[in-house]
Parts: C-alpha cells; sequence; structure tokens
C-alpha cells in the first residue's frame, strides 16, 4: 500500500537544524516533510524523491529556517510609522503618539494589523507577539491571513477595572483561535502606567486562568531611576511584590534592568522572559540597551523583537538579529560574545520559549509546527558563503525570504503574498490618515510620566 501524499515537501535545501544541545548546524541537501501542518521529518532529498505529496517546492540554493518571531510589537502602530521622529521618548508619547492613540477606531486597528501582518509575512515573520487596543481587530486578521499571534488587550489603571477585565476576557475568548495559531495574555502596560493593585490583581488572574502576562518594564535606565527615587524599589523589584513573576512573565525591553534584579529573575527559573528591540533605543538614544549576557546567565530567555513601527519603522526581524549582535559586542567590547550562531539561537528557540511556545515553533524538527521560511541566498551580496550562520546575520536581508510557510499553509510563495491584497490595504488606510492623525483636541490617551 503506497504511503498517504504529504501535504507538502521542499527538497534541495539547506535546513538550518539543532542538536540535542540546541546548537545550530546545517544540513545539505535537505528536505521538509509536512503533515498535518506539522513537520513530519527532516531527512534528505533523495529518501523523499518518490514520496507523493499534495504540494512541491524545489528550494535549491535557499536555505530553509524556522519562522521568525517577533516577540513584542504593537502591529498597528505601522500606520504611525515616521510620524513621531527625532524625538526624547516622553515628546514621542505625550506630544505624537498618544494624542493620535485617542482617535484609534477599530478599523483603524485593523487596516494596521493587516498592513503589518502583510511586513511581516514579507520579511519571514511566522508569529507575531502584540500588545494593543481593539484586539478582535487584530485577531480576526491573523484568523484570515493565516499567520500565527500571542495577543494581549493592553490596559491602564486610568481605565479603571474595566481596563482588566476587558484583558482577561479578550484572552479567554480567544485563546486556542485561529485553529490555534492564536495564543493569548494578559497585557497590563507597564509600571507606570498601572498600579501595584491592578498588577497584584493581574497576577492572581493569570494564576488564577493559567494565562500568561505580557507588558513593559525597566524600558529604559530614567524609568529605573524615576522608580528608585520614587518609590525606593526597581520595576522589576515592583513586578517581584506584585506577584508578576510568579507567573509566565514576557518583559518587553528590560534595558533598564540592574544588577540587582537579576536575582530575583533567575529565580524564575526561565518562567520570566525578556524581549529586546535594539533599533529603537538607538533611535531614542537611551544610554543602555537589554543586557542579554547577564540575563543569558541568569537563565532568562532572551527573545528578538521590533516593538511597533512608530518607533522601529520596521517590523524587520532579520535587522534586530544583526543588530542584538553588533549592539551585545560593542557593549561587552568583546568581539566574541553574541556570534551569528547565538543571534540564530535568539531568533528561533529562545524566542519560542519567550513567548511560551517552546517545542511547538522556533525549530525544524519532527513535531514542531510546520513554520518555515525560505531564504534565497543567490544573490550578489549573500556570495560567496564562507559561514552560513554569518551569511544569515549579517547579509541576508527579509527581502530575501521567497517563501513564508505557517501551519504548513503557504502564505508567500517566490515573494507573492497569497492571503493579503496590499495595495487594497494601503488605499483604505491611507483614505483614513487625515482624521487619525490630527491632535488639535488636545487629548491623549495617558501621560508619560515616569
Amino acid at each position: 500500500m503506497s504511503p498517504a501524499p504529504a501535504d507538502l515537501i521542499i527538497t534541495g535545501c539547506t535546513a538550518v537544524v539543532h542538536d540535542d544541545q540546541e546548537r545550530i548546524g546545517f544540513r545539505e541537501d535537505a528536505a521538509i516533510v509536512v503533515r498535518d501542518g506539522a513537520v513530519e521529518s527532516v531527512t534528505d532529498a533523495e529518501a523523499v524523491r518518490e514520496l507523493p505529496a499534495v504540494d512541491r517546492i524545489d528550494a535549491r540554493g535557499q536555505v530553509a529556517m524556522p519562522g521568525l518571531i517577533n516577540c513584542h510589537t504593537h502591529a498597528p502602530m505601522v500606520a504611525l510609522r515616521g510620524l513621531a521622529e527625532d524625538l526624547p521618548t516622553e515628546e514621542w508619547f505625550n506630544d505624537v503618539v498618544w494624542p493620535i492613540e485617542s482617535n484609534l477606531t477599530e478599523k483603524d486597528v485593523e487596516l494596521g494589523a493587516r498592513l503589518a501582518c502583510a511586513e511581516m509575512i514579507r520579511g519571514g515573520v511566522t508569529c507575531f507577539a502584540d500588545h494593543y487596543f481593539a484586539m478582535d481587530a487584530v485577531a480576526a486578521v491573523v484568523a484570515e491571513c493565516g499567520i500565527r499571534a500571542h495577543l494581549g488587550q493592553a490596559y491602564f489603571s486610568s481605565q479603571g477595572p474595566q481596563g482588566r477585565e476587558k484583558s482577561l476576557e479578550f484572552a479567554l475568548r480567544h485563546r486556542g483561535g485561529a485553529d490555534g495559531r492564536i495564543t493569548t495574555a494578559l497585557a497590563p502596560h507597564a509600571p507606570y502606567t498601572v498600579t501595584d493593585a491592578d498588577l497584584t490583581a493581574t497576577a492572581e488572574l493569570a494564576r488564577e486562568h493559567g494565562l500568561p502576562v505580557h507588558l513593559h518594564a525597566a524600558e529604559n535606565r530614567g524609568q529605573t531611576d524615576t522608580s528608585l527615587a520614587r518609590h525606593g524599589v526597581t520595576p522589576i523589584e515592583v513586578l517581584d511584590r506584585t506577584g508578576l513573576l510568579d507567573t509566565d512573565l514576557l518583559i518587553a525591553h528590560g534595558t533598564g534592568i540592574l544588577d540587582r534584579d537579576l536575582p530575583l529573575l533567575a529565580r524564575t527559573g526561565g518562567r520570566t522572559a525578556v524581549a529586546t528591540a535594539p533599533r529603537g533605543y538607538l533611535k531614542f538614544a537611551w544610554p543602555t540597551t537589554t543586557p542579554i549576557r547577564a540575563l543569558r546567565e541568569a537563565g532568562v530567555p532572551v527573545g528578538l523583537a521590533t516593538d511597533g513601527a512608530a518607533s522601529n519603522n520596521s517590523l524587520d526581524v532579520w535587522e534586530s538579529m544583526a543588530l542584538t549582535s553588533l549592539v551585545q559586542k560593542a557593549v561587552a567590547g568583546d568581539p566574541r560574545w553574541l556570534t551569528s550562531r547565538q543571534a540564530l539561537h535568539h531568533a528561533g528557540l529562545q524566542s519560542a520559549r519567550a513567548i511560551g511556545l517552546r517545542g511547538r515553533i522556533g525549530a525544524l524538527a519532527p513535531g514542531h509546527r510546520a513554520d518555515i521560511v525560505l531564504v534565497d541566498l543567490t544573490g550578489p551580496h549573500t556570495r560567496p558563503v564562507h559561514d552560513l550562520a554569518a551569511t544569515l546575520v549579517h547579509s541576508a536581508r527579509s527581502s530575501d525570504v521567497r517563501t513564508t510557510v505557517v501551519d504548513g499553509r503557504i502564505l508567500m510563495r517566490d515573494r507573492e503574498l497569497l492571503t493579503i491584497d496590499v495595495p487594497d490595504v494601503v488605499g483604505e488606510l491611507e483614505s483614513r490618515l487625515p482624521p487619525l492623525v490630527d491632535r488639535s483636541h488636545g487629548r491623549r490617551i495617558q501621560e508619560y510620566d515616569t
């Protein structure tokens, strides 16, 4: 009896794989067999020559790697790309972003999310962790376009108890949505906009309902210094005393994490993770960056992120991967630290851990979901290849991604997006910009005062 056809077979590629110590390796002339949305096997091309399949991709000259994971972003903020440039953080928030966000409608959020998903799919991002408002609209876009997402409805204490309640209701209603591609989290904004009482209540809800928490904390050194001056504790110590370090916690940025915070983070046993988005830190001229080396020694997973396109200007995780390596070398004063292979590890397995999906995504391995990107390395900027890891991290670009697969479904093939009509989205979004970007009303959704 002949075997049932596989759903998809990718042949002739070089596959990024891991050994049992999670070390990066490369398998030449590989084949990847996908069945029921998962990787069934990573084998040799010759082994699948006669195996029937519903679809086949000849990937000669390409590298197959786990889809990239954007561990912290605000996807709908692509609508604000380039609106708040060359400003310090407090002016960026108070004078531009938070006044404009007071105008947001659910339709604006939907269109922004749709454009962001198109950008991420084209850049090889197969999963993103989003922290924003009107998240029902984002969940609907995720379900429709086929990407994977970890979603949280953001809230401030200024919204009253209903902000936290809406975050919980969203998380419970959408958990496991989109055929399992959506996971959810509670999403308080930050310790400087959410009271200790609300943070404590959030931790209790997380434990009661088995939900993770995603928030900003110790984003920059200024926030940490202000917290110490006003309250005598660091933002990380606030998370500890409110019980959030006893939950599965994803901290955005953490460039203000101090040495005194590290034992607290280490005691979480890897349940607390940090997402780093270095481009924004450089733009805001923050004096410190995410202390990845210290966090790694403390056993804290660090995933790669872009933050929103209003601060980062793109959702390009390839750029985040390269910048993370370069900035960490500069900070450490050591060119041997955060090598290309280490950067790939943060882009894959570390990022999967950060959003609670270890064992499901982040690796090309049997049983993992088939979130796969094919990267074309035949361009002049990637040749010759002496060190494949270095080529991927420091030479390849997001535009080199040829094909993007999520859950075994091809979302982009040979650079053609199959699930999103970009011109239609751009046309409708741009027609809505005049009222969206109006700041004459003088309102803002929150005050940035750390």
